[in-house]
């Protein structure tokens, strides 16, 4: 219906001139503030947008683009097949939100997707009188500075990636004045490739490191302890999680020589044995990461096969695997600010995203993020097709068949597409390539700009590409001449990935827009997901040691890919629930800090509010203080003049001692106030000292946050629900932060020394 409104539209658009046309937005702009909603300008807007694509970029959106348009104005994430154009059909929605002046973003998977895109469909917004920028630099060890991140997102339509995003919305709630947060409130959000980026992805927190912590040896100890335990006497494993015993916890106190292994004054211990646990028992080298010829720990994305350097496990994981692996241990950072993907997209008004293969996971998306998945139907027939899995033993048998039908598919000219789940069996089937003297490709997603112009070529005649199942994602592949002829791409899988969307996103490679192309994977019971399952006997299957039906080794490989994604699903929603916990305190002191950032008061009678309310903690109805403590408690909280002798009576009565304190404080503040030019210097100092104490106790609780998510992941024993415990821990942890909170704060504001140095502050905190 609203597709038919656009389309009634189309040829009063084309009738107008360039300049009537780009008029447009203004007369949009004009109508959204005398009332009309984006719904009612929808149909007009779109038709405007879609001429201008016309116009400036040489594409008319084809129906099924601008019904894809309409689905990603109202929210919904579509399901829109590879080739179909997804980036044409985002600048509709894009447009239509643009024009409420508010920020609006599309998020893509690597920088140079968001690049390329920003360049192709910059020009349709630009002569509609939209800004455009990216958030993204070629040279990705550029800095950019806060204003020039300012301009970036004050930018009506901004592409970038997720990953940026998320780290500046850290930062900007990291600034110390008003005037260098450079992000605008979130508004309009669309993800490309959203279930990679909302599934895949949403396990990782983004987190910001500083400064180091204190290093612990408990390291090496808790590594020793580990390397003694018997699996399914002192320790449990299964799927991603691995805990102890009741039997483990007994023979750790008794190592250790303590009494309650799970005691609060053993944190540290128990911390370091699940780190040393999970370096050992869920971490592979080769596999998960690997150690460089300067005997450096460098992390592998298991998903696309990139090697990761500078990235590190965070709450102590990256130094208990370099002990595992006995390499010198990296400095062990702080966490000093962390966020989830799942969390980040919440806080848009509105999300939307669109992918090839979303709607294998539309319960978990409506779930976590109460999204609908629409499915856009594909422009022109769907003409590949996707032959029946092959099911195989071992993968002996299975990597020979592959490669048979691979040299017999490349004999006849017709292009060949091999996705494997791993960079190891990337590089495996290389160098059976290389025995059979055929030219190929490699990509296993190690430099996207690079990947990209690769995969273009990879429906070339005669080419052969080996990819990892991310590789290339988002980037075309485009038949060469002569190809169609020969039966278009053929799409040969080795190995079962670890969901069934990631296969259709390999299957999707071939037969864009109506192309021809076949896919055929080829999948063992050495597969490393099956073999990982945990389902009994695979091993002894596997090996020829017990028999197996044809059909039960189907029925094994297809049980052990379900039960990969529910085990990932599950580990999504716990993170999420972790990170929870954590979204509420965040929420809670990110408001505190802007609020202090755009003025709070600071008035005399405020300030003296708290300092009582930190006498009533310290001292309450106490009738025993002793002068020593009150003169201790006064150097160390209020001024470093030492008090002369202090009356019995004081002493004697808890409110003649706040008194006391209180006509302290009210002296202190005069004597800071008299250093500074004016009343609005000192609400400034005041601003300075309340913000460095809020920041300090943060981030020593986001720190310890990562830690206890660390700790009570080992807690699965004993009928114990690890959330439950993070939540109650976590709470009391928060309730403790804002005494510390407000005990700072005073002593910054009455103990700092502070001056005016050519008419700027300078202060320097106890």
């Amino acid at each position: 219906k609203i597709l038919d409104q656009i389309k009634a539209w189309a040829p009063e658009m084309e009738a107008l001139t360039d300049k009537q046309l780009s008029k447009k937005t203004y007369e949009f702009k004009k109508r959204l503030s005398e009332g009309e909603t984006l719904d009612d300008l929808l149909p007009e807007a779109f038709a405007a947008i879609c001429e201008a694509d016309k116009r400036v970029l040489g594409m008319y959106p084809y129906d099924v683009q601008i019904l894809g348009g309409i689905a990603l104005h109202k929210g919904y994430i579509a399901e829109m097949n590879t080739g179909e154009g997804k980036t044409l059909t985002a600048t509709m929605p894009l447009y239509l939100n643009a024009l409420t002046g508010k920020s609006c973003h599309l998020l893509t998977a690597n920088g140079y997707l968001a690049m390329r895109d920003k360049e192709e469909m910059g020009p349709a917004y630009e002569f509609m009188g939209l800004t455009v920028a990216t958030s993204e630099q070629r040279d990705e060890s550029a800095k950019v500075d806060g204003k020039e991140k300012k301009l970036i997102y004050a930018a009506d339509i901004v592409y970038g990636t997720h990953g940026t995003l998320g780290f500046n919305y850290l930062f900007n709630n990291l600034v110390t004045s008003a005037e260098d947060r450079f992000l605008r409130d979130f508004y309009y959000v669309i993800i490309d490739e959203a279930d990679s980026v909302l599934l895949d992805a949403a396990q990782t927190p983004l987190v910001i490191a500083g400064a180091p912590r204190v290093q612990s040896n408990l390291y090496e100890l808790a590594d020793f302890f580990v390397t003694t335990l018997i699996e399914d006497e002192d320790y449990e494993k299964e799927d991603k999680t691995v805990w102890l015993t009741d039997k483990g916890v007994n023979y750790a106190e008794r190592f250790f020589k303590i009494d309650n292994f799970y005691g609060e004054e053993h944190f540290e211990i128990n911390r370091h044995v699940t780190l040393a646990l999970r370096a050992h028992k869920l971490f592979q080298k080769g596999k998960d990461y690997m150690i460089n010829e300067k005997d450096e720990l460098t992390l592998l994305d298991g998903g696309s096969g990139r090697l990761m350097p500078g990235v590190k496990l965070q709450g102590g994981m990256h130094q208990a695997l370099e002990c595992k692996e006995k390499i010198k241990l990296t400095g062990e950072n702080r966490s000093m600010a962390s966020i989830t993907y799942q969390n980040l997209f919440l806080l848009f008004e509105k999300m939307s995203g669109m992918s090839g293969t979303v709607s294998d996971a539309k319960d978990e998306l409506k779930d976590i993020y109460q999204k609908d998945v629409v499915i856009i139907p594909p422009n022109r027939p769907l003409q590949r097709k996707d032959l029946p899995d092959v099911y195989v033993r071992d993968a002996e048998s299975q990597i020979k068949l592959a490669m048979f039908e691979v040299l017999q598919v490349h004999a006849t000219g017709q292009p060949v597409l091999i996705v494997v789940s791993s960079i190891a069996d990337s590089e495996k089937i290389s160098e059976l390539l290389l025995k059979e003297e055929i030219p190929h490709s490699v990509l296993n997603a190690n430099n996207a700009f690079w990947e990209a112009e690769m995969i273009k070529e990879a429906g070339q005649l005669g080419a052969v590409t080996v990819s990892t199942g991310m590789a290339g994602r988002g980037t075309d592949i485009k038949l060469g001449k002569g190809v169609r002829e020969l039966g278009g791409l053929a799409v040969i899988g080795i190995g079962r990935m670890g969901n069934v969307r990631q296969e259709r996103q390999a299957r999707g490679r071939a037969g864009r827009q109506g192309d021809p192309g076949f896919s055929k994977f080829y999948v063992s019971l050495q597969d490393e997901n099956v073999v990982n399952s945990g389902l009994p006997n695979v091993k002894e299957y596997a090996s020829g040691e017990k028999r197996i039906s044809n059909r039960k080794i189907k029925k094994v490989i297809d049980q052990a890919q379900a039960l990969g994604e529910e085990g990932a699903s599950g580990g999504r929603k716990s993170s999420l629930d972790y990170d929870t916990v954590m979204q509420r305190q965040r929420k809670l002191m990110y408001l505190t800090r802007n609020a202090l950032l755009d003025g709070l008061d600071t008035s005399n009678e405020r300030l003296l509010e708290l300092a009582k309310w930190n006498f009533d903690i310290v001292f309450g109805d106490r009738k025993d203080v002793t002068e020593w403590e009150l003169q201790r408690y006064i150097l160390d909280n209020i001024t470093y003049s030492v008090p002369g002798k202090i009356e019995a009576e004081i002493l004697a009565d808890s409110e003649n001692l706040k008194d006391y304190l209180l006509d302290l404080v009210a002296m202190k503040l005069d004597e800071q106030k008299g250093k500074l030019d004016s009343e609005e210097d000192f609400a400034q100092f005041v601003r300075v000292s309340i913000l460095t104490a809020v920041d300090t106790a943060w981030i020593d609780q986001v720190d310890y946050l990562r830690q206890l998510q660390s700790a009570v992941g080992g807690r699965s024993t004993a009928q114990r629900n690890p959330v439950f415990e993070y939540q109650e821990e976590s709470f009391e942890a928060y309730e403790k932060m804002k005494i510390v909170i407000r005990r700072e704060l005073m002593r910054n504001i009455l103990l700092s020394s502070v001056s005016m140095k050519k008419g700027k502050l300078s202060i320097i905190t106890p």
